[in-house]
Parts: C-alpha cells; sequence; structure tokens
C-alpha cells in the first residue's frame, strides 16, 4: 500500500495507524502546499491536491478517518477497535468522529488565520471566537479522560483520530493547563514508539 503523507497534517493519522499495526508501507513525502500536489497526476488521486490519500491496487481513498476504517476493516484482525459486542463500542464510535465534527474546525480556523494568512489579513475576532470554541470542545475529552487512559478501553483507532486533534489542538489552543487529563493523554500519546516513529518522518 502507498501512502501519500506531509508532516503536520491528517496524514499523520494514517502512518500512525500502519506503525501501531506493523503493516508495511510505501511512502510519498509532500511539504504542505508545495507544487507537486497540485500535478495533474497527483490531482488524480487526490482530487484537492492534499494529504492523506491512501493507494491499495485498484482501491484510492483520499479521507483519513475512511483510510483507517477500511484499513482496520481489511488488515487490521480486529486490533484497534473494541469488538462490536463490547460496551465500549459505542464509545469508541462517537469518540472515532468526534475529532472531525468538533476539534477540527475550530483547529482549522486558528491554523488558516495564524499560518497561511500574513498578520495583516489576519481576523482577530476569528482567532479568539476559535480559540474559545476549541478550548470548550476539548472539555468533554478532559471529563471522559478523568478514570482511563484512553477514549475507549484501551488503545485504539478512537485515539488516533481524536489522540491527533487533541495533539494539534494542544498546540493552537494555548494554555490548556485548566485540562490536566487531557495534557496527560496528549503527553501519553506522544510517548508511544509508532507516534514517534511518524513525528520523525520529514523531520
Amino acid at each position: 500500500m502507498k501512502i501519500y503523507f506531509a508532516p503536520n497534517s491528517r496524514a499523520v493519522r494514517v502512518v500512525w495507524l500502519f506503525e501501531e499495526l506493523g503493516l508495511p508501507y510505501d511512502l510519498e513525502v509532500f511539504k504542505l502546499g508545495e507544487k507537486r500536489m497540485r500535478d495533474a497526476e497527483y490531482l488524480k488521486t487526490h482530487p484537492m491536491g492534499r494529504v492523506p490519500a491512501l493507494e491499495d491496487g485498484d482501491v484510492t481513498l483520499f479521507e483519513s478517518g475512511a483510510i483507517i476504517q477500511y484499513v482496520l476493516a481489511k488488515y487490521g484482525d480486529g486490533r484497534l477497535v473494541p469488538d462490536v459486542d463490547s460496551p465500549e463500542f459505542p464509545a469508541y464510535l462517537q469518540w472515532f468522529h468526534y475529532a472531525e465534527g468538533m476539534l477540527m474546525p475550530p483547529v482549522n480556523t486558528l491554523v488558516v488565520e495564524t499560518m497561511f494568512l500574513p498578520e495583516e489579513k489576519r481576523n482577530p475576532t476569528n482567532i479568539s471566537r476559535a480559540t474559545r470554541l476549541l478550548n470548550k470542545m476539548l472539555d468533554p475529552i478532559n471529563e471522559r479522560l478523568a478514570d482511563r487512559d484512553y477514549l475507549a478501553g484501551d488503545f485504539s483507532a478512537a485515539d488516533i483520530i481524536t489522540g491527533h486533534a487533541c495533539i494539534v489542538s494542544s498546540r493552537r489552543a494555548g494554555d490548556i493547563s485548566d485540562k490536566p487529563n487531557l495534557q496527560a493523554y496528549v503527553e501519553r500519546l506522544q510517548q508511544r514508539p509508532a507516534f514517534q516513529r511518524v513525528t520523525a518522518i520529514g523531520a
């Protein structure tokens, strides 16, 4: 399988999954925004010229959550997903999808406003509103982790998806010292050898 990747992007989730599962993969590494991502050939793989994308024989996918669900269903052998009869399974589904539904919209605003726009074009109101919203969206995760290390029982793909979003959020939300469970969770995830192998790519 081939993964199209750039550091500091949602593609981290996909490579992290492969590393946790010990699955082999080929890697095409981009830098975010480089012109090569808009080449006509790559646009056949990802029509928006973004990452991640996965090629597995005749199958091409370009949405991180879909890629992770596909890989787990086809190659996971039941790993990183609670059994459907487990009481943790509904929580797994909720927290798997929480990242894109709740965390990443304000993160996306903050990334655009603080990284991609020149300073004179940044909107302080947008930045302030997105920061407040992101901090609010992190509160349920902090509460969820009050008596557990991971979001749905043992470490699972929910921790790859929403855990990655928490790592990114912790860098964008400012001071999160009022969320000690979240802080510990982010540190715990970043200490995983599989995650550390991903962060070394393109460093």
